[in-house]
């Protein structure tokens, strides 16, 4: 293309193929972080979401206001991979149907450039499928694949899923010179990638109905749990001014009318005065009727009764807390978040401020290497004596990280052969063969 002409860029939120899903509040915020970028340089930027809940041709559209903006997709089952023959779930194709991606596609002017996210390491499949339909129908434009699989699995992304190039780690400062590389289109670059406040705002508005978005104050965490490859997508701790998030926050109630925020924050609690503090102090003064969910837990000893108070005034509505275990003598091993008078006690400020249990909810990790399933369940009773809500969190192995060696030799599949033996609703590190009945039993005790 011409380098004085600004390229049209098409970013692809991809399916999901897998025994489970529901979009907990979910966006691909990295993906459309991106688009935010190369719209505000002068990109032409569209957007195809593979998930979309409100897709014009569904028949039965949800409610934009059901469930706080949660809701389950629309789904299809299909064969299930080679080696989970034996799982007695079905395994289906989350997301609208491939007919209405590929119409969608047509119907549109040709890409210059074809951007694709990727999530769950697992997930790949899905991954693969939206770039096979992507080049069915324009063979001949670049296809880059980034996000999370793509960072943790490079290799095997680069060998299984048919895009040009595969992008590790965060692609802020990567866009613009990849833009360049793809399309010969070359902007100045107007933002600082160091500077969370400098980024422009996330193309949200792509999609097709607006019913929650996701808000991330900070990147990084200091904590380093032996499960948790935060540290490995995110090295460094940054963040953004609490003035920056209240301004994003009012911008996307007053012009676009959402009320349902969530955060994807790792550490949204840690060093609370000089940041969630006049953040919701923020929130609180622009007098706004929103709600706040937090499905990406927070540190439970960072709270205490003044911040409980204030995260109620300001509109949490869905608290979910990082407890993992309630075997603390033994939990070393994975991480140092909590003893077990700081989970009581948090949970008393929660009640005194007003939560209640429906509201409240305790991360318990399921399926670790070596786990008893009895251990969960003790947990799962610990948490529903003290008022709350258990929340049954099914562990995932993930490469590079400290728990990955464990897992592997704990695990009935070869791990580190295919991602797609990694998948959590399969309870990959039992040594025996995937029982339902166990889950279920659990599902059963936990109340879901």
């Amino acid at each position: 293309m011409n380098p004085s002409h600004a390229p049209h860029i098409l970013l692809v939120n991809p399916w999901i193929h897998d025994f489970a899903a529901y979009d907990f509040w979910a966006n691909p915020l990295g993906l459309l972080t991106l688009g935010g970028i190369l719209r505000h340089h002068g990109a032409r930027v569209s957007y195809l979401d593979c998930l979309d809940r409100f897709h014009p041709s569904s028949a039965s559209r949800p409610s934009p206001s059901a469930r706080c903006g949660r809701g389950p997709y629309l789904k299809t089952v299909i064969a299930k991979p080679p080696g989970l023959e034996d799982i007695p779930r079905n395994y289906c194709r989350y997301g609208i149907d491939p007919d209405w991606f590929r119409r969608d596609l047509s119907a549109m002017d040709p890409p210059d450039l074809v951007l694709v996210t990727s999530l769950m390491t697992y997930w790949y499949p899905g991954a693969r499928e939206t770039i096979a339909a992507v080049r069915s129908i324009h063979p001949q434009v670049p296809v880059v694949l980034g996000g999370i699989y793509a960072t943790l699995c490079t290799d095997h992304a680069r060998r299984t899923c048919g895009a040009d190039r595969v992008v590790v780690g965060p692609g802020e400062g990567a866009i613009l010179p990849l833009a360049a590389e793809m399309t010969g289109w070359s902007p100045t670059p107007r933002f600082d990638p160091q500077d969370l406040d400098s980024l422009p705002r996330a193309a949200m508005d792509l999609a097709s109905r607006l019913v929650h978005v996701p808000l991330l104050t900070s990147r990084g965490c200091p904590f380093q749990c032996a499960y948790c490859a935060s540290h490995r997508l995110q090295p460094r701790m940054m963040r953004r001014s609490p003035r920056s998030v209240v301004a994003e926050i009012e911008y996307w109630h007053r012009h676009h009318g959402v009320r349902d925020f969530a955060f994807y924050d790792d550490a949204l609690l840690v060093d609370a005065e000089r940041h969630i503090i006049p953040l919701l102090e923020g929130i609180i003064a622009a007098g706004m009727d929103v709600r706040f969910h937090t499905p990406n837990a927070l540190h439970i000893r960072e709270i205490t009764l003044p911040l409980a108070r204030l995260m109620r005034r300001a509109g949490f509505h869905t608290i979910r807390l990082g407890l993992e275990t309630t075997a603390f003598e033994r939990r070393q091993s994975m991480d140092r978040k909590v003893n077990e008078d700081e989970f009581l006690r948090t949970i008393g400020h929660l009640k005194a401020a007003g939560f209640n249990a429906g509201q409240v909810g305790a991360y318990l990790l399921a399926g670790l290497p070596g786990q008893d399933v009895t251990g969960v369940e003790n947990s799962i009773a610990v948490v529903k004596q003290a008022g709350v809500t258990p929340v049954i969190a099914h562990y995932t192995p993930i490469p590079h990280t400290p728990m990955w060696d464990d897992a592997v030799a704990a695990s009935r599949y070869d791990l580190a052969s295919d991602p797609i033996f990694t998948n959590n609703a399969i309870f990959p590190c039992q040594s025996e063969t995937f029982s339902w009945e166990v889950l279920t039993r659990l599902k059963q005790l936990a109340g879901h």
